[in-house]
């Protein structure tokens, strides 16, 4: 299904083709587009150059799969068990140079996951971000050390059939993409919109 962008201003192709699909194939993921994507990551901007993130691998059938299925709400996991590769994006919350408090790790993981779905995209893939998901079950099930915090998983797969997904989630599946204005989200000088 290609639901790409109308964007206002030119945009690069992997950004305009990147959103967030339920309707995932099983068909597996190859190891080298996987190994891609975390190549992609471990590119991104940090504080520092921390590179705080870290991430969980899980494949359909083996046990960190289960464990991350585990750990999802259940809305997520009505489609996500269909997605070949799960993924749990950890942030180590100190840094390594003198173990301070991280105040930036979120947004630096952030980088690198965006670096890696728009790697996905480049690659042929789809990926759907997920906050939906007990990260404390989540430690518990993967025995996560304290000094790290669990944030978000991250489903990648190749896209499948949307007519398989419950009623809401295929309106939203094949409904029209959405975004606000660059008036509503960027502003200069006494509140006001730059655009």
């Amino acid at each position: 299904m290609d639901k790409a962008a109308h964007n206002i201003y030119p945009v690069n192709e992997l950004v305009r083709k990147r959103w967030s699909p339920r309707a995932f194939s099983e068909k597996p993921v190859e190891e080298e587009k996987l190994n891609s994507l975390f190549e992609a990551a471990r590119w991104a901007p940090s504080a520092f150059n921390e590179q705080p993130w870290r991430f969980i691998v899980g494949r359909k059938g083996n046990e960190v799969y289960d464990k991350i299925m585990q750990s999802l709400v259940e809305w997520n996991r009505q489609w996500a068990g269909r997605a070949p590769v799960l993924v749990l994006n950890l942030a180590r919350k100190t840094f390594s140079h003198n173990n301070k408090p991280n105040g930036v790790a979120l947004y630096d993981l952030g980088q690198a996951v965006a670096f890696m779905i728009l790697e996905a995209v480049n690659q042929g893939l789809i990926s759907h971000e997920m906050s939906g998901f007990d990260a404390g079950e989540a430690a518990r099930l993967l025995e996560i050390p304290e000094s790290f915090q669990a944030v978000s998983v991250t489903a990648f797969g190749y896209y499948g059939d949307p007519d398989a997904l419950p009623r809401d989630m295929y309106e939203s599946e094949t409904g029209k993409r959405q975004r606000k204005n660059p008036g509503e989200i960027v502003f200069g000088a006494g509140g006001r919109p730059v655009v």
